[in-house]
């Protein structure tokens, strides 16, 4: 499959499973809140090296978590049990993506998330489109992650942990939130030995498009999760 050049100034994406064998669907275009809404929409995600050009991306087969399937161990179970964290939705964006920002990750050098992308997600946070979820040990910010919702799809993007077990316990209640609020599906985008641990599968892409395009007529308009979600659960 050819991968598609886009245009700056026309937000247009060619469909998602023309994708080629590794997943890269095109390159260019820019990350305009507008264009990175109609890729989500489409199932498709940008995400690229630093002063490189925006590729985006559709995986086949997708990695994702249906909610009702997280799993917990009994440590985890344990570590949730205790105080040790506090966990928050919305209260915290730029700490949260300045985090994933920020932290190193094994295997990984630098990060894709530049300050256009910060500016542009945060347009799309106040739009409601995006969400955080911030874990806190003792007032200080230890966790957290952020991710777009369309309808019923919850799309994950990045997580960052500062301390053990920081960003499970913000993803676990995360999941248990949606799973209550009927969600159907939660996308990881690409393969990792954290998220399989905690229930993360792959499916077929058509699978994940189809699921997508089931929802993508639903924008939320900005709603208050801090004030809806719950923030402990029993285990």
């Amino acid at each position: 499959m050819p991968v598609f050049e886009l245009d700056k100034h026309d937000i247009v994406f060619p469909p998602a499973y023309l994708a080629d064998n590794s997943g890269l669907l095109a390159i260019g275009g820019d990350l305009s809140p507008e264009r990175l809404l109609s890729a989500y929409k489409m199932g498709i995600f940008p995400w690229f090296n630093p002063n490189e050009p925006i590729l985006w991306w559709s995986p086949n087969p997708r990695f994702v978590i249906i909610p009702e399937e997280i799993k917990v161990s009994k440590s985890m179970k344990q570590v949730l049990r205790s105080d040790k964290f506090k966990v928050t939705f919305d209260q915290n964006f730029h700490g949260v993506i300045e985090g994933c920002q920020s932290v190193p990750r094994p295997g990984q050098q630098g990060t894709w998330i530049s300050e256009e992308i910060i500016d542009s997600y945060y347009e799309l946070f106040k739009r409601g489109f995006i969400h955080t979820v911030e874990v806190w040990h003792e007032d200080e910010l230890v966790g957290g992650l952020y991710g777009g919702v369309l309808g019923k799809c919850f799309f994950g993007e990045s997580m960052f942990a500062k301390m053990s077990n920081a960003s499970k316990v913000g993803f676990i209640t995360l999941a248990k939130n949606l799973h209550e609020f009927g969600f159907e599906i939660i996308d990881c985008q690409v393969y990792t030995n954290h998220l399989e641990s905690l229930g993360a599968r792959m499916i077929p892409r058509m699978q994940f498009l189809n699921k997508v395009e089931a929802n993508s007529h639903s924008i939320p308009e900005q709603a208050e999760w801090g004030s809806k979600f719950k923030t402990r659960f029993n285990y």
